[in-house]
C-alpha cells in the first residue's frame, strides 16, 4: 500500500527568488545547465576520443547505451519520487552522474568509456524526473510556468555555446576535461537544493506503487530497444533496416505500458499532453538534423553558417518560454499548445520551402525561428499542464511519461530520418522535402489533437 505524500506549500507571492526559493531555483536551473551541456558537448568531443582510444568500433553504443540507461532511470524515478519523494532519486542522480563523468573522463579504453557513460545516462534520467517532481511540490502553481521557462533556457543556453566551448576543451586542455570538469558544478548544485528538499513532506508508504515491478520490466524492454534504434539510426544498408525494425517493434510493444492509458487514442487530458510533447519533439527534431545538411548541399551555406540557422531556432525558443512565462494566463489550457504546434507546423513547412532555389535562404531562418518559437510557447505549458493532472502522488509517474514520450519519438523519427536521407546514393531535394513535411505533418497533428488537453471539455486556468 502506499499514501499520498505531503508537500511544503510555498506562498505565491513570493517569486522564483524569494529568500525560501533563490538557492533552489539557481541549483535547480544549474543542473538542467550541466545535463545539457554535457549531452552536447559529449557530441563535440566524442570524434576525438573514439580515435584517442581507438574504440570506432564502440561509437554508437557510446551515444545508444547512455540513451537506454536513461530511459530506464525515468521510469525508476517516476517510481521512487511517488513512493518516497524527490530526495532520494535527487542524491542517488547526482551521484550516479558524476560517478559516470569520473569513469568516462578517466576510461583507459574505449569500453570502459562506454560503461561511464551508460552510468552518466542513469543518473541523468533520475534527475530529470526528480526536478520535475520538485518543481510540483515546493513552488506554488502560479510559478511554475516561469520556472519551467527558465528550464527552457537552461537547455537552450548550452545548445548555443556548449559545443564551441566543447571544442576549446578539447582542443586545449584535451577531451577528458570535458567529462571531468562537469562534477565541479553538479556537486555544489545540488548542496544548494538540499536545503529546500528537507522542507518537503515525507511520504509514508512502506513500499513500492502496485505494479512497480512490471512497469520496470517493460522499462527495460523499451531501453534496450531505443538502444538498438539509436545505434540503427548510424548504421547504414541491411543492418540499419533490420535494427530499426526490431527497434521499432519493440517500442511499439512496450511504451505503451509505460504511458498514461489511452495514450494512443489521444485521451483527453494526460494522454494527449505526453503525445502532444512527443509529437513537437519528434517535428523539432526531424527538421533539425536536415537543415544544416540541405543548407550546406543544396544551398552552398558554410558549416558554420548553416549551424547559425539553427542557432536562430534556439534563441526563438529561449524568446518563447519567456514569453510564455509572462503573458496573461490563456482561459484555456489549449490555447498555448495549440498556438505552439500551429508555429512548429508553419515553420517547418516554410523550411521545407527554402528547399526550392529560386527562394532565398532567409526564408529558412524565418521560418525556423517561428519553429523555435513554437517550442519555447510549447514546452514549458505541456510541463505545467502534466503537474495540473497529477494528483501528488502521481508526479513523478506523469513527469516520468512527459519524458520517455519526448525522448522515444524523437529517437524514432531520428533513426527514420537518418534511414531516409541514406536510402539513395546521396541524400538530394526530394529526401529533403520528404522528412520536412513528415515534420510539419507531425507538428500538425499535434495542432489538430491540442484541444484534447481539456478533461469533459472545460477551459480550466492554467497557473
Amino acid at each position: 500500500m502506499s499514501t499520498t505524500p505531503t508537500a511544503t506549500v510555498v506562498p505565491a507571492a513570493s517569486g522564483l527568488f524569494a529568500p525560501r526559493l533563490r538557492a533552489m531555483t539557481v541549483g535547480s536551473v544549474a543542473l538542467i545547465s550541466l545535463l545539457a551541456f554535457e549531452a552536447l558537448a559529449v557530441g563535440t568531443a566524442m570524434p576525438t576520443v573514439a580515435r584517442s582510444l581507438d574504440g570506432l568500433a564502440l561509437y554508437g553504443i557510446a551515444f545508444g547505451g547512455s540513451f537506454a540507461t536513461g530511459v530506464l532511470a525515468m521510469v525508476v524515478s517516476g517510481i521512487w519520487c511517488d513512493a518516497r519523494g524527490p530526495r532520494g532519486p535527487m542524491w542517488h542522480g547526482v551521484a550516479w552522474f558524476v560517478v559516470g563523468l569520473l569513469i568516462a573522463g578517466t576510461a583507459p579504453v574505449m569500453s570502459a568509456l562506454v560503461v561511464g557513460r551508460a552510468v552518466q545516462g542513469f543518473g541523468s534520467g533520475l534527475l530529470s524526473v526528480a526536478l520535475y517532481v520538485i518543481v510540483g511540490q515546493a513552488y506554488p502553481q502560479d510559478l511554475h510556468r516561469k520556472i519551467f521557462a527558465a528550464f527552457a533556457a537552461a537547455w537552450v543556453v548550452p545548445s548555443l555555446v556548449g559545443p564551441a566551448v566543447a571544442g576549446l576543451i578539447v582542443q586545449y586542455l584535451g577531451w577528458r576535461w570535458v567529462f571531468l570538469a562537469v562534477p565541479a558544478v553538479a556537486v555544489p548544485a545540488v548542496l544548494l537544493i538540499h536545503p529546500g528538499l528537507r522542507s518537503l513532506g515525507r511520504s509514508t508508504t512502506t513500499g513500492p506503487p502496485a505494479g512497480a515491478a512490471a512497469r520496470i520490466a517493460w522499462a527495460f524492454g523499451a531501453a534496450v530497444s531505443a538502444a538498438l534504434l539509436h545505434i540503427g539510426g548510424q548504421q547504414r544498408g541491411v543492418s540499419a533496416l533490420v535494427l530499426i525494425v526490431v527497434a521499432v517493434v519493440g517500442l511499439l510493444v512496450c511504451a505503451p505500458r509505460l504511458l498514461p492509458a489511452g495514450f494512443l487514442r489521444a485521451a483527453r487530458g494526460l494522454p494527449t499532453v505526453v503525445g502532444l510533447r512527443g509529437l513537437a519533439s519528434a517535428a523539432f527534431v526531424g527538421a533539425e538534423v536536415v537543415i544544416p545538411l540541405m543548407l550546406s548541399r543544396e544551398r552552398g551555406l558554410s558549416p558554420t553558417a548553416a549551424g547559425l540557422v539553427l542557432t536562430v531556432g534556439a534563441l526563438a525558443w529561449s524568446v518563447g518560454s519567456w514569453l510564455q512565462g509572462r503573458i496573461p494566463v490563456p482561459a484555456s489550457r489549449a490555447s498555448l499548445p495549440r498556438a505552439g504546434l500551429t508555429c512548429i507546423t508553419v515553420g517547418t513547412a516554410t523550411v521545407a520551402l527554402a528547399v526550392r532555389p529560386e527562394l532565398p535562404v532567409s526564408v529558412a531562418v524565418l521560418g525556423w525561428a517561428v519553429a523555435g518559437l513554437g517550442m519555447g510557447l510549447l514546452y514549458p505549458s505541456l510541463s505545467v499542464l502534466t503537474l495540473e493532472l497529477s494528483a501528488l502522488g502521481e508526479q513523478g509517474r506523469n513527469s516520468s511519461s512527459l519524458q520517455l514520450g519526448d525522448s522515444l519519438f524523437a529517437a524514432t523519427v531520428l533513426a527514420l530520418t537518418g534511414a531516409v536521407l541514406a536510402a539513395g546514393s546521396a541524400p538530394g531535394p526530394a529526401s529533403y522535402t520528404l522528412t520536412l513535411v513528415v515534420a510539419a505533418g507531425l507538428a500538425l497533428l499535434g495542432a489538430l489533437l491540442a484541444g484534447r488537453v481539456v478533461v469533459g471539455g472545460t477551459t480550466r486556468r492554467l497557473g
